[in-house]
């Protein structure tokens, strides 16, 4: 049983004054000289790409027939992003071996019978003037099935489970054929060139890393013999598929692991790879379960990796690529004027966003749609083996399917009621499809619970979303009613057609013995990220995504915080990168975590609960902030009833959840009008 309690939230400033919007960005031709860095020709090899920019390969995990062979799908996908400007697209990770495919969706090219499905897709991008390639890999023993094959027995330190064969010599030989073999195919199905993935922990780094190759022979030990796998893998790609066929390497400047690669041995190996044929480098970082993860959340600074490859820079002539959190076009260019790297390698900026580079090279920022970074439908999804997919985004994957987005034929006036994400996102849509909308929010701000949820330390990021959708309802010339409560009067005044309720959700306050008469400060976790003033020990009822989030917010302000989990596991709705490093940040003295624990009772100044079987007895706290449930709001749901208008229920007015799907539902709903 529970109970629905009220909240109040702090004023913010009205996003929809236009505060947050960039400055200096939309007069015309403005972008051609504040970004001429990234807006500038580039030389890789033989081809010249438009720009330096270059989309990262992706393992999306869609966009493959029964033989991962590709089809429309991913072709729509990669179309979108080579209309919207990148001066380079990988099609990527592709399998060059079947033991080697990382992911169930991913594309196959150990075959002929690729190269067909792949000129056509090579027919479509190239119209677009982008240079198209492919990387190359092989997954070793962190490829999802139980044919895993490595260097040496030793399993993935985390995600992948299972100990992969160590490969024999010849086994071996077949591999930096299969490598060569991929290449001829990509070239002989139109591509412009291809990037061998030789970082991340996959089978090159493994063949690299000390602490995965355990190797006897002339493949392991020495730095000489660990490095001839890939020499060996460049050597036959040249051959194979042509000497003036453009080859680029990705390879780690940093394991962040111990007994891994480092960049001592990124700098050794550059000039080699380069005296080898390479035509350009890009420098990452991380494998799987290192510190510093291969693709970091919204906790890690932009441009984190940048470093490593400024470095690697030092020591070649050739290209040198930058990538690690780098999702704004002006710290692009801003990478590129420094002399740091020549390329600027973005990834989920462009999942985010497929237009974002023709947005900034007309001056356009603004309209840009941006990552936030939660790693929730680009990585979390794809390893859960489901096809990838963006928050902010709900069209990735359906790009194919997208041909038919014009205006609607009859136009109807639309009522959203709430300004929280999912009321934003459906107004914008239904706007762009010709209905005409008006949005009452009771509160004098946009944003909902997004607007709490941002002021945890780290998760600022999220802001952007609704910078970006309010910033939209402006340009769009929505009708925005702030401090407006919906009641019969407006609905007159309005007289809607169609009426989409996203008035959000309130945290629920659960029964528990003693929790209404303790004498400590009893509060909600909205209330405390609204700034609401509490003791110095904090008990936080709840291990979910907002309990790890309060616990954070309290402990930086110094609290001691213990957070009590009912459920078996914690901050599940969470992508895993994003919770990875949440939890290092509650790896502290003052924060103690405990899971699956049976609340007997609240005490006057603490809690009696099991944890492992054993009863534990909390004393001398002086608040308790509950963070578990949510309950939906549809208090204006009987009057919309009542009077027969076209209606429908999404976001958390329809089910508390995270925001992938309530911004899909939002986006369907208002092309569904």
């Amino acid at each position: 049983m529970f109970i629905k309690i009220r909240i109040s939230h702090v004023i913010f400033v009205e996003i929809l004054t236009g505060l947050f919007f960039l400055t200096n960005t939309n007069a015309p031709g403005g972008s051609m000289t504040v970004l001429r860095h990234l807006f500038s020709p580039v030389r890789i090899g033989r081809i010249t790409a438009k720009n330096r920019l270059l989309m990262s390969a992706m393992s999306i995990n869609f966009g493959v027939d029964e033989n991962n062979y590709v089809t429309d799908q991913l072709t729509g996908y990669l179309a979108a992003r080579a209309q919207g400007g990148a001066g380079m697209i990988l099609v990527g990770g592709a399998g060059v071996h079947p033991t080697g495919l990382e992911l169930p969706g991913l594309p196959a090219l150990w075959e002929d019978g690729c190269i067909a499905p792949m000129k056509k897709m090579v027919r479509a991008i190239k119209p677009y003037d982008v240079c198209f390639g492919v990387q190359l890999m092989h997954g070793g023993r962190q490829s999802y099935h139980d044919r895993k094959v490595a260097p040496s027995p030793i399993p993935a330190l985390a995600v992948v489970k299972g100990v992969p064969r160590e490969l024999s010599m010849a086994e071996i030989g077949e591999l930096v054929a299969s490598f060569g073999d991929a290449a001829r195919r990509c070239r002989d199905a139109g591509f412009d060139f291809v990037e061998v993935h030789g970082a991340h922990g996959y089978l090159i780094n493994q063949f690299l890393s000390p602490n995965a190759n355990h190797r006897q022979d002339r493949y392991g030990g020495s730095f000489e013999n660990r490095i001839r796998f890939f020499l060996e893998v460049l050597d036959n790609i040249k051959t194979r598929a042509g000497a003036d066929f453009p080859v680029g390497l990705r390879i780690n400047g940093d394991d962040y692991v111990e007994g891994g690669w480092t960049l001592d041995d990124a700098l050794r190996l550059a000039p080699i790879l380069e005296k080898n044929g390479a035509d350009y480098l890009h420098v990452s970082g991380g494998v799987y379960g290192s510190k510093q993860l291969s693709i970091p959340s919204m906790y890690v600074e932009h441009g984190c990796f940048v470093y490593l490859a400024e470095a690697v820079k030092q020591v070649v002539r050739i290209p040198v690529v930058g990538v690690g959190r780098i999702k704004n076009p002006e710290m692009a260019d801003r990478i590129l004027r420094e002399g740091r790297v020549d390329v600027v390698a973005m990834g989920r900026a462009l999942i985010a966003d497929p237009m974002l580079p023709e947005k900034a090279r007309s001056g356009n920022l603004n309209a840009i749609r941006p990552c936030i970074g939660c790693c929730l439908g680009c990585i979390h999804q794809v390893l859960a083996l489901e096809p990838g997919s963006c928050v902010v985004n709900p069209d990735v994957g359906r790009e194919y399917m997208m041909a038919d987005k014009e205006t609607t034929a009859v136009s109807k006036r639309v009522l959203v009621v709430g300004a929280g994400p999912a009321g934003l996102a459906a107004a914008r849509v239904a706007t762009i499809r010709g209905h005409h909308v008006t949005v009452v929010e009771e509160k004098g701000c946009v944003g909902g619970l997004l607007l709490l949820a941002a002021r945890a330390p780290g998760r600022g990021e999220i802001m952007d979303m609704i910078h970006f959708l309010a910033r939209e309802l402006e340009r769009l010339k929505v009708g925005v009613r702030l401090n407006t409560k919906l009641d019969q009067t407006l609905l007159d005044e309005l007289n809607p057609q169609a009426v989409i309720l996203a008035s959000g959700s309130l945290p629920e306050m659960p029964i528990i013995k003693g929790l209404f008469t303790v004498k400590m400060d009893l509060c909600t976790v909205t209330e405390v990220l609204d700034g609401k003033i509490i003791g110095d020990r904090v008990i936080v009822l709840g291990g979910g995504q907002a309990g790890l989030v309060a616990a954070d917010f309290l402990a930086e302000q110094g609290k001691v915080v213990v957070v009590l989990n009912r459920k078996r596991h914690f901050a599940e709705e969470m992508s895993s990168n994003d919770r990875y490093y949440l939890r290092e940040r509650l790896n502290r003295d003052s924060v103690r975590l405990y899971k699956q624990v049976a609340v007997q009772r609240f005490t006057d100044d603490g809690v009696i609960f099991t944890f492992a079987g054993k009863p534990l007895t909390l004393e001398r706290f002086d608040t308790v902030v509950v963070a578990e449930s949510m309950s939906a709001v549809r208090d204006a749901k009987p009057m919309l009833d009542r009077r027969h208008v076209e209606l429908y229920v999404i976001g958390d007015a329809k089910s508390p959840r995270h925001l992938m799907p309530a911004l899909s539902e939002a986006e369907e709903t208002g092309r569904a009008l």
